[in-house]
């Protein structure tokens, strides 16, 4: 009786290699939505019948470095911290003004008006050489809000990563940015923006983007 013989592939690529490259297909295929989703907004593309964005499209759209800030609990506080989420943030001095204030209230509405969507999205605040006490009771005015402190040497150049039409955000204060899932800028509203149509955009980039 005659054996069949099996014959073996090698496909000359070891385990190892193997795992990485399906790792970087994975990273792929998560930062993918997200990616088309910024391009789409950015380059003008909309659903027909829907109206242009109410911000100011940060064109290209910027990535936005990291810093070292304090929290609240006096702990160290990056904002690469933000990946994986959209995030509204707002530079203001201390005290906050009657401007700061409303800011901060439209950040929080427009947050929760995503219904079940609202955890995809972070409220952070970043103010200048604020105690932990400061912080501590602007977190409690607006749960769930990060209010952050850094020195102002550390804002400075922070705030040159944050851009508008207006020049940098210490150059144009009370503009609020919208940071994307991996970290870059791409909208950006004056002081008296109207809270619907921060709204609006934010609910589009969510149902565009499945990530984040």
């Amino acid at each position: 009786m005659q054996k069949t013989s099996q014959t073996r592939i090698d496909t000359g690529t070891p385990p190892s290699a193997r795992g990485r490259r399906t790792l970087i297909l994975v990273a792929l295929l998560f930062l993918m939505p997200v990616v088309a989703a910024t391009a789409l907004y950015v380059s003008g593309w909309r659903p027909e019948g829907k109206s242009l964005q109410h911000g100011e499209l940060v064109q290209p759209a910027r990535p936005v470095g990291d810093a070292e800030l304090k929290g609240a609990d006096g702990a160290p506080y990056r904002l690469n911290a933000l990946r994986g989420k959209w995030a509204f943030v707002y530079f203001s001095p201390l005290p906050c003004t009657e401007a700061c204030r409303n800011s901060l209230y439209k950040m929080q509405q427009v947050r929760l008006a995503q219904g079940r969507d609202a955890p995809r999205v972070e409220r952070v605040m970043i103010v200048a050489d604020a105690g932990a006490s400061a912080l501590r009771e602007l977190a409690q005015q607006y749960p769930g809000m990060v209010a952050v402190s850094g020195t102002r040497a550390i804002l400075q150049a922070l705030a040159r990563e944050f851009v508008s039409s207006q020049g940098t955000a210490l150059d144009a204060p009370g503009r609020v940015y919208l940071i994307d899932p991996i970290g870059n800028l791409v909208l950006s509203y004056a002081p008296d923006a109207d809270p619907s149509g921060m709204r609006k955009d934010l609910a589009r980039l969510l149902r565009l983007s499945q990530v984040g």
